[in-house]
C-alpha cells in the first residue's frame, strides 16, 4: 500500500503541475485511483509542504505551493 501511495503522490504532483488548482473531489477520477489512496497521497505531499489547500464555497481545492512550481 505504501508503494501505491507514493506512486499516486507522483501522479498527483504531475497532474497539479499541468492543471494548477483542482477540486479535490475530482482527483480520484482524474488519476484513476481510489479516493482513500488519493487522500493519503495528498497527505504525503502536504507533509512535505509541496501543496496548499483552499476552500471556495463548497469546493476544497488543492494546488502546488508556488515555490515548487519550477521543480
Amino acid at each position: 500500500m505504501k508503494d501505491q501511495i507514493g506512486i499516486t503522490a507522483g501522479k498527483l504532483w504531475n497532474y497539479l503541475r499541468d492543471k494548477d488548482e483542482t477540486n479535490i473531489a475530482a482527483l480520484p477520477k482524474a488519476l484513476d485511483e481510489k479516493a482513500l489512496v488519493v487522500q493519503m497521497a495528498l497527505g504525503w505531499l502536504a507533509r512535505e509542504d509541496k501543496v496548499e489547500f483552499r476552500i471556495d464555497g463548497a469546493k476544497n481545492l488543492v494546488s502546488i505551493v508556488p515555490s515548487e512550481k519550477g521543480n
